[in-house]
């Protein structure tokens, strides 16, 4: 998982769809559906592209039988549109969980539940005490 993150934050997505199994599922803010490992993929480039120096920090982590749970936060300056909101300038922090079900040595299902909501304020989408 850690090196997973370090390595998207480097741009390597090869590694990315190697530590997938191919009927990935992932559930979580990005979508209100799960989303196929393609689908994913799609959405973390789009990530990329609106905050470019987007880095992931690893704040705690807890391995146990095929369940893997981090508490992590991500940093990154808004330099591209983000579901429809022009580039701010901004610095942003969000913090979050992941839960990664790994089978195999593959990561095959993921849950993330992260802070939108603070997202969306640090970007001006939603005023502050709404």
């Amino acid at each position: 998982m850690r090196t997973m993150l370090e390595e998207l934050d480097k741009g390597n997505w090869e590694l990315f769809n190697e530590l997938h199994t191919p009927n990935f599922v992932y559930h979580g803010p990005a979508s209100a559906k799960p989303l196929t490992r393609e689908e994913l993929e799609q959405f973390i480039r789009m990530l990329y592209a609106a905050f470019p120096d987007m880095y992931h920090t690893i704040e705690d982590m807890i391995a146990e039988g095929d369940k893997v749970v981090a508490r992590f936060s991500i940093r990154g300056t808004h330099k591209g549109e983000f579901q429809g909101i022009p580039a701010t300038g901004k610095e942003v922090a969000v913090t979050g969980i992941f839960i990664f079900h790994i089978a195999e040595g593959k990561i095959a299902e993921a849950w993330e539940e992260a802070d939108m909501m603070g997202l969306m304020r640090q970007l001006g989408a939603i005023p502050a005490g709404e």
